[in-house]
């Protein structure tokens, strides 16, 4: 689970803890320059699995988006095999989210221009981090972080309702694993994280596709729901990590659609 990258990654400026469990850390990069810069927070994926994935892979990504004017925080957090899955994913998500606020009253970070990012699995936090959660949520009752935007890459709107694509995507069953049952054995923990349930309270999502398809009609009206304008770009034939790779066409070509999106158009 890797990529090809072109470009190394730079030394993050800083190692933050949100947790005291091995993987409760985010690595802080800051662009040169004063700001205030706008804040990618990035989810890695790995189908929720420990041993495929962790935040390293993202590196790349983070380090071309430094050098393009964007502070960016990326995350590791707990899988299904090392405390992960329900809730202990959600719990380690919910709590770096709280390192936003650390870093914007710490650095020339703009907290008015702040995108959750997630590739792959990274995309449920992405989503649900900005969406308000009852009793029934992974985590109990909590408010949506505010941010301003979201960008996915190649994951899922909804992952009830995408389940077969993304084991498909991930070559073995990872979502039930993760939720700890199927739909039709936990439907009230499916119901808890979908966005026709609870929608992101975000300006703007975007999906930038390539091995999944574009969420459906459904899945992008409940998205936009709370006020969210979806886009979708389909990268038909391109791989799962091409557009998360600086230097390769895939990703060039919608480089400029998600910088819009984390400079909030400016």
């Amino acid at each position: 689970y890797g990529t090809d990258a072109n470009l190394a990654a730079s030394t993050p400026d800083a190692i933050l803890r949100y947790a005291d469990h091995r993987r409760g850390f985010a690595e802080l990069r800051l662009p040169a320059g004063k700001g205030p810069f706008p804040l990618a927070v990035i989810y890695h994926g790995g189908c929720w699995k420990t041993g495929i994935a962790s935040q390293a892979y993202m590196a790349p990504l983070a380090t071309r988006w430094q050098s393009l004017g964007i502070a960016t925080l990326n995350v590791d957090y707990r899988e299904v095999g090392d405390g992960g899955g329900w809730p202990g994913s959600f719990t380690d998500w919910a709590a770096s989210a709280k390192l936003i606020d650390d870093v914007a009253a710490k650095h020339p970070v703009d907290r008015a221009r702040v995108t959750l990012v997630g590739h792959s699995a990274g995309a449920l936090p992405a989503q649900w981090l900005a969406s308000a959660q009852g009793a029934d949520g992974p985590v109990g009752q909590r408010a949506p972080l505010k941010a301003r935007g979201a960008i996915i890459l190649d994951g899922p709107g909804d992952v009830g309702a995408e389940r077969p694509a993304f084991d498909a995507l991930c070559q073995f069953s990872a979502v039930d694993p993760f939720m700890g049952g199927a739909p039709d054995a936990a439907p009230a923990r499916y119901a808890a994280i979908s966005p026709a349930t609870t929608a992101p309270q975000l300006a703007e999502i975007l999906f930038v596709q390539a091995k999944l398809p574009a969420p459906s009609a459904a899945t992008q009206a409940a998205l936009g729901a709370g006020g969210a304008k979806v886009a979708v770009r389909e990268n038909a034939g391109q791989s799962h990590f091409a557009i998360i790779t600086p230097g390769n066409p895939a990703y060039s070509a919608n480089e400029a659609a998600m910088l819009a999106v984390m400079t909030g158009g400016e």
